[in-house]
């Protein structure tokens, strides 16, 4: 919550007076596709970004009139040093940095409200339409997929996905499981 939500929220209250001053700006916020498809085992995660796509998405309708447009980005997984503990992570489809800073591109540009991608979408629109269905489908994957060894505070060694998971992984493109 303090680098995810409260860090994020003190730039902005710095940065908003003076947008409003000059009648024009732009927010980004970067979200995480978790979010929309709220994945399992990253729940305070996904909380602390959840909360700055409410701040964003109820701010947005407040300054509005004043000039100032939000943009979240509800950014799937991508390669950086972050996820390199997890050895898990070698094995499945992310963004490089260079899709995710084109993904920044996009919203510095065309200012739209929401930059999503379609499973992050589809995972939205899934817990809307039916909410059972598709918390048994996340337990299941939940259960595929265990805990890191990173996550446990050990030494991870290499691992091996087997033909299931690397299947479900293509599936789930940019998911952190």
């Amino acid at each position: 919550m303090q680098l995810n939500y409260f860090g994020a929220l003190r730039l902005i209250m710095g940065f908003l007076p003076k947008m409003i001053e000059n009648k024009r700006g732009h927010i980004i916020n970067i979200s995480s596709i978790g979010v929309l498809s709220n994945a399992p085992r990253f729940s305070a995660y996904v909380a602390s970004k959840s909360a700055l796509d409410s701040f964003s998405a109820c701010a947005a309708s407040e300054f509005l009139d004043k000039g100032v447009d939000f943009t979240t980005i509800n950014m799937p997984l991508v390669r950086t040093p972050m996820i390199a503990p997890t050895k898990m992570y070698e094995n499945v489809p992310t963004l490089s940095p260079e899709e995710a800073a084109d993904l920044v591109v996009e919203a510095i540009v065309y200012k739209p409200v929401r930059i999503a991608t379609r499973l992050g979408v589809f995972g939205a629109v899934s817990h809307a339409v039916a909410p059972r269905i598709t918390q048994i489908l996340l337990n299941t994957a939940f259960n595929m997929f265990p805990d890191s060894p990173a996550a446990a505070g050990q030494k991870e060694g290499t691992t091996q996905l087997s033909a299931e998971q690397m299947a479900f992984a293509q599936l789930t493109q940019g998911i952190h499981w």
